[in-house]
């Protein structure tokens, strides 16, 4: 008994639905998960991989199909039958993928919101005068690269910048003297971008708050709660982490695979990453921007662990501080260099001499 075309039909798309929608949740093309909003973030991305591999097989398996069935037979030399179209098809065929376009494109924005990628009633944004409504349209991108504030709104990086910087240690490390604070620029927003913040977390102050430094070729990590300094993030698990950075020298930028979140650090600017660690583990922090010729070694690891493990060594971390500071007032010998004798104990606080000089160097400058 021959099976009608439209059964054929309807157990191919069963089967290409099935199978898509397996994969999807299947591939294994992304690391462990390991914050809230990486949640959020895989949702998406398995979603766009199910209709892509929907797509995929269907469009190629009519393809191989229609290649094999229809190929010239030898010894027909004959031309093939004139088609001149179906308006219908064609319809169906560009409205289908127009509507996924949509719906990814809201899911996307959805996603974006739920990271706190756009608030239009945050306090961070800079209003919208009729006068900055009446200029050029690129007036107001221009006013993003401008070192003097614009008269209406608030300089947020430079509201930023002053608040990072009563932390001593923050201070030590960070030539922000050097380099101005960029103003808000009317009509567009802020320039101290901000995301990783949860909705139902908005207005409540983090749990855990770092700053960060980035600089040819490291991350420094100060605690201004603590005042200690790192060369390497550890972070509690399940507690909210605000890290607040910006950069000495050129563009890098704070990614972590594992997070799905990634961040500039721009110097002049202040930009933010919230993020909930929600497995412990330790994780490597790359910087995904190019910023010079070793940046490829601009690694270190971002360390997740439980309550009271990170307890702990806030503990042996201020007892360490705490010693070393000592050790440097009683025992420095006159012929050394800064640099050189406090090589000894940054090394046990996870910080190379590379990245004492090019703070001293940034410092100089």
């Amino acid at each position: 008994m021959k099976i009608p075309s439209s059964i054929w039909t309807l157990l191919i798309g069963v089967v290409l639905t099935l199978f898509s929608l397996w994969y999807g949740e299947n591939h294994g093309l992304l690391p462990t998960a390991a914050t809230d909003e990486a949640v959020l973030v895989d949702g998406l991305f398995n979603t766009m991989m199910i209709v892509s591999t929907g797509i995929f097989l269907l469009v190629e398996g009519v393809l191989i199909y229609s290649a094999i069935k229809y190929r010239r037979r030898a010894g027909d030399n004959e031309d093939g039958p004139p088609i001149e179209g179906n308006v219908p098809l064609e319809i169906l065929w560009t409205a289908i993928p127009a509507i996924i376009v949509l719906g990814i494109s809201v899911y996307s924005f959805e996603v974006y919101n739920d990271i706190g990628g756009f608030d239009p009633h945050s306090v961070h944004g800079a209003p919208i005068s009729q006068e900055s409504m009446m200029t050029m349209p690129g007036a107001a991108m221009a006013a993003t690269l401008s070192d003097t504030p614009p008269s209406i709104g608030h300089d947020l990086n430079q509201e930023q910048s002053d608040q990072a910087m009563q932390d001593t240690a923050t201070a030590a490390v960070r030539n922000a003297d050097e380099i101005p604070q960029k103003g808000n620029a009317p009509g567009v927003g802020i320039v101290a971008p901000t995301i990783g913040g949860s909705p139902e977390k908005a207005g409540l102050p983090p749990e855990v708050r770092v700053n960060v430094t980035g600089l040819q070729y490291a991350w420094i990590f100060t605690y201004p709660d603590t005042g200690i300094t790192t060369g390497e993030l550890h972070v509690p698990v399940g507690r909210e982490v605000q890290v607040n950075m910006t950069a000495n020298d050129v563009i890098h930028a704070f990614w972590v695979p594992e997070f799905r979140l990634k961040q500039d650090a721009i110097p002049g600017r202040q930009s933010e990453i919230r993020f909930t660690p929600r497995l412990v583990g330790s994780y490597d922090l790359i910087c995904a921007e190019l910023c010079g010729p070793y940046h490829g070694v601009m690694k270190t690891q971002v360390v997740v662990e439980s309550e009271q493990a990170y307890d702990a060594w806030m503990r042996e971390q201020l007892v360490a501080s705490s010693e070393n500071l000592k050790q440097a007032i009683a025992v420095n010998p006159a012929d050394l260099s800064p640099d050189e004798f406090l090589a000894p104990y940054t090394r046990e606080m996870g910080i190379e001499p590379e990245m004492i000089n090019q703070v001293h160097t940034a410092h100089q400058h």
